[in-house]
Formats: C-alpha cells, sequence, structure tokens
C-alpha cells in the first residue's frame, strides 16, 4: 500500500511540475527568437518560436483536445510558410541552429499529438507535421535533382516515425495501465461483494431458522421464545458488523484488507464505520472459526464438534490469506448444510496443519462433514428458497483455494449413512492450502 501510494504522489508531482517548467520554458523562447532573428532570418526564427512554443503548450495543456489542434495548426502553417517563402537556401550557421530547433520542436509535437490527441485527429496532424519536419532542411541545402530531394526527405521522415511510434507506444502503455485498474478494482467489488455475501448469508439463514422455530414454540413454551428472540439480534448484530467491516474495507486506500483483529466489531457491538473508532477493519482468521461454529450450534439442532488446535503458534504462522480462506470455507460449508439440510444430525468441522504422506509440504486441510438429513430435503432446504443466482458459492472458494496453490473439493460422503439405509448420505467439503 505504501509502494502505491508513493507511486500516486511522484505521479501528481510530476504532473503539477510540468506546467511550470514549461512556462519557464516558453518565457525564455520568445527573448532567444527575438535574438536569434537578426541574425539567422526573421524566415528562420519565426517558424522556430512558433514550433517550440507549441510543443510547450500541448506538453502542459494536454487535457485540452481543441488546444491541441490549435497549436498543431499554427505550428504547421508556420512552418509550412517558412519552407515556401522562407530565405533561398543558405549554410549559415546560426540559420541552420534555427531550423534544427524547429525540425526539434516539430518532431516533440508530433510525439505529443499521437499521445494526447485523438485517433483520427493524432493521424492527420502527426502527418502533415511529419511532412514538414522532413522537408525543413530543404531551406538550408537544395539537392540538385528532384529525386535526391525526394529520398532526403523520405530519409528524415524516419525521425517523424520514431517519434510517432514513441507517441503511440506512451498512449497504448497508458490504455493498458487504465485498463489494468479497472480490471483490478472490478475484482477487489467482486471479492469484497462475495465476502459480504457469505458472511450475512450466513448470519442471516441462522436469523430465518430461529424465527422459523420461534413461531413453532410460540404457541405451547411461550417462555422459550425469549432466548430465540435474543440469539436473533446477536445474528442480526453479527451480520451488521459484517456489512460494517466489508464498507470499510470499500473505504481503505486500496480495497484490500487490513491488519491486526478487531473482536469487537467481530463480535457484531459496535458500528464499524464509526470515526471515532480507532479499530481498522480486519480480515478473518482461524480464530473466528470458532465463532462460526458456536452461532452455528447455537441456532440449530445438530451436534456439532469442531476439532481444531486453537494454540497461538497454530494461529501465528499461518499466513493471514490461508486463514481468510479457511475461515470462509467453513461459513459457507456451514450455511449450506444449514439451508440444504437443515436435519442433519451431527456436523464435524476439522481444521489440521499436521503433514501427512499425502501432503510433504506444510498444508493446512479444512474439512466440514454434515451427517445424512433425518427428513428429506428440497433443494432449498427449510429455508423454502431457490439457488441464489449472484452467490460466490463453493465455486467461488474454489477458485480462490487454487490463486492460493491449493484445492477445494466437495461431495457426498457415507452413501449408505449410519444406519445403513441405501440413499442416505452426508457431505464433505475439504481444502487444502499450502503454507508455503
Amino acid at each position: 500500500m505504501g509502494t502505491n501510494t508513493g507511486t500516486r504522489a511522484r505521479g501528481r508531482l510530476r504532473e503539477r511540475a510540468v506546467g511550470p517548467v514549461c512556462a519557464v520554458l516558453a518565457f525564455c523562447a520568445v527573448p532567444a527568437g527575438l535574438l536569434a532573428g537578426p541574425s539567422a532570418g526573421w524566415r528562420a526564427a519565426l517558424p522556430m518560436t512558433v514550433a517550440v512554443l507549441g510543443a510547450l503548450a500541448v506538453a502542459s495543456l494536454h487535457t485540452r483536445d481543441r488546444l491541441i489542434t490549435v497549436a498543431a495548426t499554427a505550428v504547421a502553417v508556420s512552418s509550412a510558410l517558412g519552407t515556401l517563402f522562407g530565405d533561398p537556401p543558405t549554410l549559415a550557421t546560426a540559420t541552420g541552429v534555427a531550423t534544427l530547433v524547429e525540425i526539434t520542436g516539430l518532431l516533440l509535437l508530433v510525439c505529443l499529438v499521437a499521445r494526447y490527441a485523438g485517433t483520427r485527429r493524432a493521424f492527420v496532424l502527426c502527418t502533415v507535421l511529419g511532412v514538414l519536419a522532413s522537408t525543413a532542411l530543404l531551406r538550408l541545402q537544395l539537392p540538385p535533382t528532384v529525386l535526391e530531394a525526394a529520398a532526403q526527405s523520405s530519409f528524415f521522415a524516419l525521425g517523424a516515425i520514431a517519434a510517432a511510434a514513441t507517441g503511440g507506444g506512451l498512449r497504448t502503455l497508458e490504455t493498458r495501465r487504465i485498463r489494468a485498474v479497472y480490471e483490478a478494482r472490478r475484482s477487489q467489488r467482486l471479492q469484497l461483494a462475495g465476502d459480504l455475501h457469505d458472511f450475512v448469508a450466513h448470519d442471516v439463514s441462522g436469523i430465518v431458522v430461529l424465527a422459523q422455530a420461534a413461531q413453532v414454540i410460540a404457541a405451547d413454551r411461550p417462555e422459550e421464545v425469549l432466548p430465540l428472540l435474543q440469539q436473533i439480534e446477536a445474528s442480526g448484530l453479527q451480520a451488521l458488523g459484517s456489512m460494517d467491516r466489508t464498507v470499510h474495507m470499500l473505504r481503505s486506500s486500496d480495497g484490500t484488507p487490513l491488519t491486526g483483529r478487531d473482536a469487537t466489531n467481530a463480535a457484531g457491538g459496535t458500528d464499524a464505520t464509526d470515526p471515532t473508532d480507532a479499530s481498522p477493519p480486519v480480515a478473518y482468521g482461524l480464530e473466528d472459526i470458532v465463532d462460526a461454529v458456536d452461532r452455528f450450534r447455537t441456532a440449530g439442532r445438530a451436534e456439532v464438534r469442531l476439532d481444531m488446535d486453537r494454540s497461538p503458534e497454530l494461529i501465528g504462522r499461518i499466513p493471514r490469506e490461508v486463514a481468510s480462506t479457511a475461515h470462509r470455507v467453513v461459513v459457507e460449508a456451514l450455511t449450506n448444510i444449514r439451508r440444504h439440510a437443515g436435519s442433519a444430525p451431527w456436523v464435524t468441522v476439522t481444521v489440521s496443519a499436521t503433514p501427512g504422506p499425502e501432503h510433504p509440504r506444510p498444508v493446512l486441510t479444512v474439512s466440514v462433514t454434515n451427517g445424512p438429513p433425518t427428513v428429506t430435503e428440497t433443494a432449498g432446504g427449510h429455508l423454502g428458497d431457490r439457488e441464489r443466482p449472484g452467490a460466490s458459492g463453493l465455486r467461488g472458494l474454489a477458485e480462490r483455494a487454487r490463486a492460493l496453490g491449493g484445492t477445494l473439493e466437495s461431495g457426498v460422503h457415507g452413501k449408505h449413512g449410519e444406519n445403513g439405509k441405501h440413499g442416505k448420505h452426508g457431505w464433505r467439503v475439504t481444502a487444502v492450502l499450502p503454507l508455503d
């Protein structure tokens, strides 16, 4: 983040410095043209001065399309008049220096026009300015034949072609940079939207389950409604905390999670958008898996077991991106269980960093397994909703795992179930994430 900020600051400094520098050079170019007039001839000094001033004007005010056209046209007219109606060919030193300075200004203007002007306008102006730059030397010495004059002009036209190619190359690089920035921002927005969906969907699905349970027991056991309402409130605060955290990430300078841990926001107890809160929003990690599992256990009827080493040594040596992905996998898997297998009798969450024979290098293995549902589930589970068209789901997490060099697999587990009945099965989601 510091490198990007420093690069942007240097870029803004260069842009602000171009205008004053060009103004100073233009202020010096006018007296220089007046001093060169008597010795080089006014018909050579005036086109030279106009070419230099035009190039400086385009360099400092290149954001104004109309000014680029006006400046380039004025330089082209001045140079053409100097070539057509100038003094007879002469080898005077002062005249030669003035002509070379004019050609330099023309080539610089060709490069700037190719860089900043519109495509069609740049093609026309660069062609005219290139022809004038390649024929300006005819003022100093006129070849004996037309063929030799054409060959000389064609040779010096290579300079104009090189200047136009340089400007076009710079334009292409800038276009690619803008496109890359746009794609990077779009990717960040999609990633943050996926984060918001995954975390909030987990809490909102729990709220719906608790609300359905409250409706069922309200008539027969009203004394149990109040604890359910308290759980609904806690889940709602957690969902608000997730949204606030994502908004903070969007408002950060580079759109990425910041370092550290904000336990208050993770619990959903404060408004993360409060400017007086000095705690930065952070990415979720392994320690937040415990909270996700506890909230899933509280909101459901399944027997939930968490098998994870909670020692600070393990948590400290897991890279932040790997830990965040592991948390995402657990949250998405538990959300899918709640939506599509709400009557599953048991759920097991396993997080292990112990290397095995199948993985010679250190890896973090995350596995979420649920037992076969006791009741036939619909496609949308007990919630009765349809497949979410905008959900990132396990497919997005699989892409994220592959980006980290790992894998994510999901599928049927225990096809015959614990009771041996054919067709009863659970589901398992397993992610293997390298630690190196």
